[in-house]
């Protein structure tokens, strides 16, 4: 990011993001060492992993709606620090767990589940938060660095777990992500929020309605919405299968499907280091369309690996999905806080993230069309619906514009 871009960043906005770079390590800790907690010091097998993954991941569909409520009708920092500390004693108690001997799976799934509640209002409350700490011509570079702190966490994060469960111990581990929780707490603490209007108490049903209504019939916002869900399909269809195509296909070891797979976490540094000069060197509206072309540019170049079974192509699609779509991110978070009422932008993040239900969707189609027709029909069939997905965004009009939209007030 240019120094420019860096100097209409205010501190105020500085203090979230070094916040957010602490709840995202924390959560990319904490999530790497659950499940390797409950196979070696647990037992588990991989039905009840999978379990454990559910519990890990049931928060997003519960709670993504009820978080954007609270986020447009409380302060979204004390909401935020809250959250984030109730996340710091759930880590905290699973470290008393475990050093009293009396973690047991269900124990670890249980608190595992509040924790990510925690880290589900953070991730709805940040980005509505942001506009009221920057001037709107720094909303591309403020987005920047906020993903850019999560591509960070979320490359080095899962690395930094594995590290301390296996040379140090479980208990390290939780106790390190619940000091960065902390440590995030106490940098929200000290930011400064501008007061907002406040908002009229309406029946909560009401508030999610008009949210919905805001985005479905938003020219923007709704295609923006169905490239993101048809997008997690499609990622979600490609990921379910990689690892034993990978293994039976291409003759990757263990140690290779993981530097694989890791050229996605590069793929995301790299788009969101760059995101802010791509964003001043094309039309906002290609911008936003870049991401879904590059979606479906990778999956057919991960398809070419079953004519041409090499790992380069297969690293190399996982790089591009990594670089295109963080662009995406940054790009289309801009474009919501830009046309949506102050009043309305927790809701209308919560809904953003209910996009991310489609992974699941993704995950079973995998598995069914996987099981019956084998891997190869699963990659065909990735390219199609990644095909679909930019072919929804590019029929837009949001592809048309020329610059940022101009910020809607209340």
């Amino acid at each position: 990011m240019s120094n420019s871009n860096n100097a209409l960043l205010p501190s105020t906005f500085n203090r979230l993001a070094w916040s957010n770079l602490a709840a995202q390590s924390a959560e990319q800790v904490a999530l790497a060492a659950a499940p390797i907690v409950a196979v070696l010091a647990l037992g588990a097998g991989e039905g009840e992993t999978g379990a454990l993954q559910t519990a890990l991941t049931l928060p997003f569909v519960l709670f993504a709606i009820p978080a954007g409520l609270l986020a447009d009708r409380l302060s979204r920092r004390r909401l935020m620090a809250s959250a984030e500390a109730l996340r710091a004693v759930a880590l905290l108690a699973i470290l008393a767990a475990i050093s009293f001997g009396v973690l047991t799976l269900w124990l670890l799934a249980l608190l595992g589940f509040v924790a990510v509640c925690g880290t589900v209002v953070y991730s709805v409350a940040a980005p509505a938060l942001v506009p009221s700490l920057v001037a709107p011509a720094a909303l591309p570079a403020a987005n920047a660095r906020i993903e850019l702190a999560r591509t960070v966490a979320f490359a080095g994060g899962p690395a930094l777990g594995g590290f301390l469960v296996g040379w140090i111990g479980a208990g390290p581990a939780f106790g390190c992500a619940a000091v960065l929780s902390v440590a995030a707490v106490v940098l929200l603490v000290g930011l400064f929020e501008p007061a907002r209007q406040a908002a009229p108490r309406r029946h909560p049903l009401q508030e999610i309605r008009e949210g919905a209504a805001f985005v479905f019939r938003h020219p923007l916002l709704r295609p923006v919405f169905a490239t993101q869900f048809i997008f997690n399909t499609a990622w979600f269809l490609m990921l379910a299968v990689f690892v034993p195509y990978g293994v039976h296909r291409l003759g990757l070891s263990a140690s290779g499907v993981g530097t694989v797979l890791a050229m996605y976490g590069v793929g995301m540094v790299v788009g969101a280091a760059l995101a802010t000069r791509v964003m001043r060197w094309l039309p906002f509206g290609s911008v936003i369309g870049l991401g879904p072309v590059t979606g479906f540019v990778s999956s057919v170049v991960m398809a070419l690996t079953t004519l041409y079974p090499t790992p380069v192509l297969a690293a190399l699609s996982f790089f591009l999905l990594g670089v295109g779509p963080i662009i995406w991110v940054i790009s289309t978070t801009t474009l919501r806080q830009s046309v949506t009422p102050p009043r309305l932008l927790g809701r209308i993040s919560a809904i953003n993230i209910m996009s991310y239900g489609a992974r699941p969707l993704g995950a079973g189609l995998g598995t069914v069309v996987g099981g019956i027709w084998g891997a190869e029909a699963c990659l065909y069939l990735a390219a199609a619906v990644f095909a679909a997905q930019a072919l929804v965004i590019l029929l837009s009009q949001a592809v048309g514009l020329a610059r940022q939209p101009e910020m809607v007030v209340e």
